[in-house]
Formats: C-alpha cells, structure tokens, sequence
C-alpha cells in the first residue's frame, strides 16, 4: 500500500507536459485505440452519434437575456460554434432567424487558438454589451474579453484579461467587478481568486480598487452587482470552503454590511427579497427551521435587524427542494418526491406569501425551468422529458395559458422499452431509488451509472447519446440515486459527507446486487460508468467490489485521494471528502482511495479510464497513475486520454460522439455475451 506520497511510483505522470508523461500517455492511448476503434461497428456508431449532436432539429438551448434568447450551436460546420440570438416569437418558428454574433471556428483560425466557448455575461439592462469568456482546449481557466452587441465585434482597448480561473461582474458600461490573478499572492490554495477588485474602463489593471480579500485557504472570493432599479447593491461572497461562505451586501453607496445567516446556507437576492436555504437547522428567535427548508424575509429590515422569517418550504422524507426560479414577481420551487419532479408557485402579497400548484396539471415525464427573465416580468420556459420521451420546450406567464414552443425528434425508437424505479436496501436499511431503462425481458448488458456527491441530484431526462448508442443496441441503463447527492435533500447529502462517505458505495453495491438479484442483469453483464466524483465512485467500485462487476469504467475521475487536494482544485474539495493531511481524516480517506487500495491476486474486472491533458479541475495524473499501477499488477487496464476538452472531456460534436464510443464499445464488447478478438480478459488469471 502507498502509505505516503514519497512511496508514489509514479507521480512523475502527475507532470502533465513532460517529455517522459506525454510519451507514456501516446503509447497507452494508443494501444487503447488500436483494441477498440479498428472495426465498423466502432466507426458507424460514432457517426451515428454525430448526426444525434449536429442534427438541425435539435432544440437549441438558449439562455434569456431582455429581448432575445442566446445559444452557442455547434454542428458539422460549425464545430466550434456560432454565438447567436433571436427573438422568442421567431424562436417558436421552425426556422427561427437567427443573429451570428460571434464565429468561433472563424476567431479560432484567425487566431490560431483552440477557442472553447465558456459562456458570456451581458450588461444589464440594456444588454449591449457582454464579457465573452474563452478557454483553451476546454480548461477551467479563461480569457476574458469585452464584446459589443451592437456593432458585433470586440470592443478595442475594452476590458480584457488573461487566462486565468477568473470571475467578473458588470457595475456599469465602464466598470467591472474582477477577481483574478493578480500575481503572487492573490489566488487561493485551489487557484481561484483571493481578491476582488472594481476595475475603471481606461486604467490598467493594477490600478483597479481593492474591493474585498480573503484567505489563502478559502475556496474563493467573489463578487457581484445587482443594478436593479430601486434595489442596486454589490454582493461579495468569501467562500471558506466548498459548503461554507461570509456573504456581504453593499447597498447603493452604502458600506458592506454581513449578511447574518449561517454559514452553510445558501442565500439568494431578488429586488426587496433575501431567500435562505438551509443545509443545517438553524433557531431564530426560539423558532427551529430544519435543515432543508426554504425562508424568506425582507433584506432591508432583516439588515437592520428584523428576524421575522417566512417559511415557504420545509421539507418530508420523500419530498426536498431542488432548486428555486425568480420572475418579476413571483418564486418558483421545484421540488423532487422520490426523484420526481413537481413545481409551486410562491407569491408576496399585502397578507404574506401564497403558494399555489404553478401548472393546473403537471406535464409529463420530468419537467425543469429552462429560463425566466425577471427583468421584463412573469414569463417562463419550461422543459419536460424523460428516459424514453424527447424533450419538449414550453412557454408559459402566471397566470396565463402554457403553450408548447418546440419539440425534439425522438433519436431512437423506444419500442419494446420502459422505465421503472426500484429502491435498493443499503447496508444499514437505508432505501436506496434507482432508475431501471430498457427492454423488460432478459439479463441483458447493463450499464449502472451514479454520481453520489456535492449535493448533485441526478434526475431523468432524455440523452440521445445513451438512446442511440446502447439502449437500441439492446442494452439497460441504471441510475442509481445514491446517498451524497441531493435528492431527498441536504440530510441526503451529509449521510455520505467525509468520515461517512462509505454510504454512498454501500449505496451503490446495493444498487448493483439488487439489480441481479430481480433478473435484470447478471454480475458477468453488468457494467459501471462515472464521470468525476462519479469517477471515484467507479473507482471504489473496482478496488472493493470487484465481484459485482463485469466491467468498469471511470472518466475524468478522482483515484488518488492522499493527494487530491493538492492537485489544481483539489483543495477546495475538502470539505466533501476530509483533510489527507489530517492523520484522523486519513484514516477514513485511505479506506476507500482507490488508488491506495489496487492489491495483486483480486478479482478486477476489466477497467477504462479516460481522461483530457486539458482537464485543470480533476488532475489527469489521478487516471494516468491508476492506470500504471493497475497495469503493475497485472490487471487488464485500457487507458484514453484526449489532448483537448477539459473536465468535460471532450472540446466539440466530434470529440464527445468519439469518447461515449469508447466507453459504450468497451463496456458492450466486456458484457455481452459473445466475445470479440482483440482485448483479452485477466480476470481469470487475477483472482484468488
């Protein structure tokens, strides 16, 4: 076992761009390559896949700003994409006409830059301007560069800023709030910003005006403006770590004035409103509000000390707030009941705060708010699908008629196929949901995905992607909705938090033996998939589990947990998973990091693990070492790394169709029932 990082064999891979790393990264990638990409069947499927991403008739996904709705489209043509707007009444055409505001591939050549697009923040409220963001390769870290609306070009000598994991807010056309690198010193030990500054349009940025700093251990400090009329105020944020920040509230020249609420909760401001989310429970003037719920008060009075609180949430055992949408005047809550979703409107009036069903009936399948813009009043777009149900777009205004404003193609024939949820019984009798996709006969592939962390819910929706390229294959899809996520809340969230992060593999085990023990699948044809903190997940699953499995594969993941915090944005993780440098944390850690647990003779099933050179959230070394060692021991390891894409693993259309590809054709060709030439299987020769 690796009891220190001094005994790591091979942390020299942990350099991303050494001469000795990328050498052993193009060998393995290849050998990876040369097994699984060399027949048809690989080839056709990643074409197929790549007419699902480019299809025209796809439904843009826009973001509302003011008059226009927003979208990045990639396509064969475009692959790196067109920023573009149109109205919401051409948007409901079949052809809406669209404005080019910005050419990536174009800006790309002209530039010789790999541009991926990272989003763009529009001044508000006259949106004639906008901060672009663009990132190399897809990493975390950005340029930042002011763009005009009106004359669709960047503004010369405008505000611009290097790459760096920055973060900015509009004040006024000649002002932004920025918090970025400012040289030593003045980022945190997870390489954000420490300080924020307000920067004036015609300084350099040196001179801009210290706004707020933080510690080098926090996570990050951020800040922003809020130029509502009536309710202008600045926000900063110091967050101490990833579930814990100091918020602060500067009215209109005012001072900053601390926010009173707990730490851990989480706040929202719209117009006269300050919403309260509680991740723990919290007695305000002898009154208890339990962890979960959902208070609302006046952020004046509550400023100047007024603690009168309204509850317009409190959660049950199977029902939590997932998340909360402001229009003009009203408060949407979407809430999950068992992983199912249902939507409340919440409204302030001269006798207190209504609540009322925001749809006379429920749409079907799982429905989301796509947008709103409480800028220009109570309108809403909300979506609605499901595992087997393309995606349909609604329009709807309180109070007035919902009217359906696009659908999506169905990209693949759900015939002969359901959709069930089972619950699992975990180690200590916890019930465990879970979503079972597929044909209802036989023990066929299976492929079990699950994430489990960072109170991330994991709900149904419609991928093509899974639709195309396994479920029509004749596969089943699994998802596990396991303790650390947040589906039944924050409880659900802390049982699988640091010390007892073990619940959420135990969850998962028990996902996996529940599903051979109904017929679904079998061990020998079940296989497992994870992205991230999923990637952990899968990671675990491998090192202790390894007899539920026939097959696994971990993407983008976190394996070397004694060193995790000290790789990119490792340390502001530390409040999920514990302190390794803490030896009463390492003691709980070290009994599931995957990468300390890989021991000879056990019975691993096959594992991929993929990876992006680009990706500077979860260190590609984490997959790179698991990969060695594994291979050290004689296990049958594939190992992928794509040169671009980021934490996202993947840059554009083609570069995703390709990595779900590796991933669904080394499962299938590991779980079905026949056997290809080409990849060997050690299991036999491993196990004990």
């Amino acid at each position: 076992m690796l009891s220190t990082p001094e005994d790591d064999p091979y942390r020299w891979l942990e350099e991303v761009d050494s001469p000795r790393a990328t050498a052993w990264v193009r060998e393995r990638s290849a050998a990876t390559l040369a097994a699984l990409t060399g027949d048809e069947r690989f080839t056709g499927l990643r074409d197929e896949l790549r007419r699902v991403l480019d299809a025209a008739d796809r439904i843009p996904v826009t973001t509302w700003h003011g008059d226009y709705l927003y979208n990045l489209w990639r396509d064969e043509a475009n692959p790196r994409g067109l920023w573009r707007r149109t109205t919401l009444a051409q948007y409901r055409r079949p052809a809406p006409d669209w404005q080019v505001l910005l050419d990536l591939d174009r800006l790309a050549g002209a530039e010789g830059e790999n541009w991926v697009w990272q989003g763009a923040e529009l001044l508000r409220p006259d949106h004639k301007r906008a901060l672009v963001y663009l990132s190399r390769g897809g990493s975390d870290a950005r340029v930042v560069r002011e763009f005009d609306l009106d004359a669709l070009a960047f503004v010369a000598d405008g505000f611009t800023l290097p790459e760096a994991k920055s973060g900015t807010s509009w004040v006024d056309i000649d002002e932004i709030l920025v918090g970025t690198d400012f040289g030593p010193g003045s980022m945190t030990s997870s390489g954000y910003a420490r300080t924020v500054r307000r920067w004036r349009r015609g300084t350099p940025l040196a001179a801009a005006e210290p706004v707020f700093e933080g510690g080098e251990r926090d996570v990050v400090v951020t800040a922003g403006h809020d130029p509502t009329p009536g309710f202008a105020r600045d926000v900063v944020e110091r967050r101490t770590d990833f579930f814990s920040s100091l918020r602060y509230v500067r009215p209109a020249a005012g001072e900053l004035t601390p926010l009173a609420v707990p730490e851990d909760a989480e706040v929202d401001l719209h117009r006269a409103w300050l919403l309260i989310r509680l991740r723990s429970g919290w007695t305000v003037d002898g009154t208890h509000h339990r962890a979960g719920s959902l208070l609302v008060t006046e952020l004046a009075g509550f400023l100047a000390g007024d603690k009168a609180l309204t509850v317009l949430f409190e959660p049950s055992p199977d029902t939590s707030l997932s998340y909360t949408t402001w229009t003009r005047n009203h408060l949407i809550l979407s809430l999950l009941t068992d992983v199912r979703s249902r939507h409340v409107l919440c409204t302030p009036g001269p006798d207190g705060w209504a609540r009322r069903p925001l749809l006379e009936e429920e749409l079907e399948g799982h429905v989301d708010v796509w947008d709103t813009e409480p800028d220009s009043g109570d309108e809403f777009l909300l979506s609605s699908s499901g595992y087997l149900s393309p995606t349909r777009l609604w329009h709807g205004t309180v109070d007035g008629p919902l009217t359906q404003v696009r659908a999506e193609p169905a990209f693949f024939d759900p015939d002969g196929m359901s959709v069930r949820q089972f619950f699992a019984t975990s180690a200590d009798g916890t019930r465990v949901p879970y979503f079972v996709v597929g044909s209802d006969g036989g023990a066929g592939p299976t492929m079990l995905t699950g994430y489990g962390g960072f109170e991330i819910s994991r709900t149904p929706g419609y991928d093509p992607l899974i639709g195309r390229g396994w479920l029509a294959r004749g596969g089943t899809y699994v998802m596990a909705n396991i303790r650390g996520g947040g589906e039944y809340g924050p409880h659900w969230h802390h049982a699988a938090m640091r010390e007892r992060r073990p619940r959420a593999y135990e969850d998962f085990a028990a996902v996996a033996t529940d599903l051979v023990d109904r017929g679904i699948t079998t061990r020998d044809r079940l296989g497992v998939w994870g992205r991230s903190n999923g990637g952990l997940l899968t990671g675990v699953m491998l090192t202790r589990y390894p007899r539920l499995f026939g097959a696994v594969v971990s993407e983008v993941p976190l394996l070397d947990m004694r060193r995790y915090h000290e790789l990119l944005a490792g340390a502001s993780w530390m409040a999920e998973y514990g302190d390794p440098d803490s030896d009463a944390d390492w003691r709980f850690i070290s009994g599931y990091s995957p990468y300390h647990n890989v021991r000879s003779g056990q019975s691993y099933p096959p594992v991929l693990l993929l990876t992006s050179t680009r990706d500077d959230r979860v260190h590609p070394g984490h997959a790179r070492k698991m990969a060695a060692l594994l291979a050290e021991h004689g296990y049958d390891v594939s190992y992928y790394e794509n040169t671009e894409g980021g934490h996202g693993g993947a840059a554009d259309n083609a570069q995703l169709a390709f990595m779900r590809v590796l991933v669904y054709e080394f499962l299938w060709r590991r779980l079905a029932p026949d056997p290809l030439v080409g990849l060997s299987d050690s299991r036999g020769d491993t196990g004990p």
